[in-house]
């Protein structure tokens, strides 16, 4: 068997399913910030969905307590780079894929230097080459860096909502970050985003996507304070079905350009 044979098995089902479809997601471009609990599988659907090139961004290691919820958190892979273990398990998966391994956090001073501006962006379309980010972070000074960067250079954004103190994945949506409900880390960044004059009035629409649980909050009293998942606890049928609403998201978003 070929190497374009064995490509072609790997992948015919994306293509029989997709369609036409199916060139533009080989020759897509997803940004992956952040590669947790949401972020590691939203990337590995992306990786199985025949996506071209994914950018992985992130610095921490693998610990112990990643492991109920985040994809390539095991035992032998303690200690690892989280990057580094995703990036074997993609090139398992598609040998042919581009990817770019971002040993950083995404913060408001190095996010023009990650991302890429207006004009990148429409030279890759240009060469049918779309370029979609997926805001997997629970950092609030990260996630408003990548929305004012998406919003002003016109590079479309999936925005991840919270998934601790959640428990019913069938309570996920999709929705503009104006309609978003019961999630308190969105509606800080929403609030924020107003304070900067964006969609300020409650009326307009703010043009990013958010996936989000209209699912009311639980939380245990004996958890520490916090917005992110180890804060508030947290399931993975939340964050891995989160991450692969993002990632349908994102193949959406291609196939219809």
């Amino acid at each position: 068997m070929t190497q374009i044979d064995d490509y072609e098995r790997r992948f015919t089902g994306v293509r029989t399913l997709y369609g036409d479809a199916f060139d533009k997601f080989t020759n897509a471009i997803v940004y992956v910030i952040g590669v947790g609990g949401v972020g590691s599988w939203a990337a590995e659907s992306l990786a199985r969905t025949a996506i071209g090139k994914i950018v992985l961004v992130d610095m921490d290691v693998l610990v112990a307590s990643n492991i109920n919820r985040q994809l390539p958190a095991l035992t032998d892979t303690i200690g690892e780079s989280k990057i580094d273990v995703m990036a074997d398990r993609i090139r398992g998966i598609n040998p042919k894929i581009e990817l770019d391994l971002i040993d950083d956090f995404l913060t408001p001073e190095n996010v023009t230097s990650i991302l890429p501006n207006k004009t990148q962006a429409q030279a890759l379309a240009a060469d049918d080459r779309q370029v979609v980010v997926l805001d997997c972070v629970d950092d609030m000074a990260a996630k408003f860096a990548i929305a004012m960067h998406c919003r002003y250079h016109k590079i479309p954004c999936i925005v991840s909502g919270g998934a601790g103190a959640k428990f019913d994945p069938t309570r996920l949506k999709v929705a503009d970050l104006r309609d978003v409900t019961q999630d308190p880390l969105l509606a800080r960044l929403r609030a924020k985003l107003r304070e900067k004059g964006i969609a300020k009035g409650g009326k307009a629409k703010f043009g990013l996507k958010c996936v989000y649980s209209d699912e009311q909050p639980t939380v245990n009293k004996s958890c520490q304070a916090g917005l992110n998942c180890g804060g508030y606890g947290s399931a993975v049928v939340m964050t891995a079905t989160a991450g692969m609403v993002m990632a349908s998201t994102a193949l959406q978003m291609i196939a219809k350009k």
